[in-house]
């Protein structure tokens, strides 16, 4: 059994003493985590790697052929989400089994977003661990898994591991911010975590696409189906299972496609509508307004001579999926249960 390790890496000297304690005995390395001794530990549990892709084409190939060559990875899978590119043939001659993701519990009304894709490829897969990483990341190296599924696999405690680095944000011909590129992080799920749930402050990227967790844990939470997802699962998993269940790993440096302000502002509404919602189950606020939103934002207009701005009105809505436990349960009354 390995140790969970201690990170020097972090000063907390100016956190409460229960948020210090745990950040300093839940926080580690991705070197921390040796692969030779990771596979003793390993024994006969079983790891699957969910990539969700929507129009990836250009980075899920090296992603996926350092999945295949991972010693710890048993099943890989990529679920393509809706992809109008060469998303799936690329994924598929690098080696992963692809599935789409409206073929999975077809039987359902269907759903988009990022955490539809993370919910199906949940149910696609069947490791006793399942780690979740973004596809438009340019150069993934095996550290990520690593680290991630490391504690896990030491550590029967916990359930759930996060993944934070630095996120460069490059801006062309301007000077790169080396940690520029998480401006909802900072702006909006910061903020709210600090305010409404002091417990998980110690969390360095709340939002980040890269973590894992124990498939009997992930299967007990929902999964809103949109950007809310992973703020969600945060407040779901540590009010099921504790914070002292939970940890988090440097994985050093991620570089990936930066979205405009505009997405980030739709997003960021995602991830307000998703913490209210949290507060509202929890009998301390309501939902500030009826779903979906609206979202009016402003652009250049296509005739400055005349218009110089034009709004654009976007609906926003939070709507998640079940529990897996509670679909597997009505499935097992019902139906026979599907897998792609």
């Amino acid at each position: 059994m390995l140790p969970t390790p201690r990170s020097a890496a972090v000063a907390a000297s100016g956190l409460p003493e229960h948020q210090r304690a745990w950040l300093e005995t839940r926080t580690s390395r991705a070197a921390d985590w040796p692969v030779r001794e990771l596979i003793d530990a390993k024994g006969t549990t079983t790891v699957s790697l969910v990539l969700p892709a929507r129009n990836e084409a250009a980075t899920v190939g090296p992603i996926v052929r350092m999945a295949r060559r991972h010693p710890l990875v048993d099943e890989l899978v990529v679920v393509d989400s809706g992809s109008t590119d060469s998303t799936g043939e690329v994924a598929e001659e690098a080696g992963a089994r692809v599935v789409r993701q409206e073929e999975v519990l077809d039987h359902l009304p269907a759903m988009t977003g990022k955490g539809e894709a993370l919910w199906k490829g949940l149910y696609a897969t069947e490791g006793d661990v399942v780690a979740f990483l973004d596809t438009d990341l340019v150069g993934c190296p095996p550290e990520f898994v690593t680290g991630l599924v490391g504690p896990l696999l030491t550590s029967p405690d916990l359930q759930f591991v996060k993944g934070f680095y630095h996120r460069p944000l490059v801006r062309p011909g301007l000077r790169t911010e080396n940690d520029g590129g998480g401006r909802v992080t900072e702006l909006v799920a910061r903020p709210l975590l600090n305010l409404y749930w002091p417990e998980l402050a110690g969390f360095m990227q709340p939002l980040a696409g890269e973590y894992a967790g124990r498939r009997e844990a992930l299967e007990s939470v929902p999964f809103v189906c949109h950007y809310g997802v992973e703020i969600a699962l945060l407040i779901d998993l540590a009010g099921r299972h504790g914070l002292p269940a939970m940890a988090q790993v440097d994985l050093g440096r991620r570089r990936h496609r930066h979205q405009d302000t505009a997405a980030l502002g739709r997003m960021a509404t995602q991830i307000m509508l998703t913490a209210f919602g949290r507060l509202e189950r929890e009998g301390r606020a309501p939902t500030p307004t009826a779903l979906p939103a609206r979202l009016a934002q402003f652009r250049a207009g296509h005739a400055p001579e005349r218009v110089s701005r034009e709004v654009v009105v976007t609906e926003i809505d939070v709507p998640e999926r079940p529990s897996l436990a509670e679909v597997r349960a009505e499935l097992a009354t019902a139906v026979p249960a599907r897998r792609p």
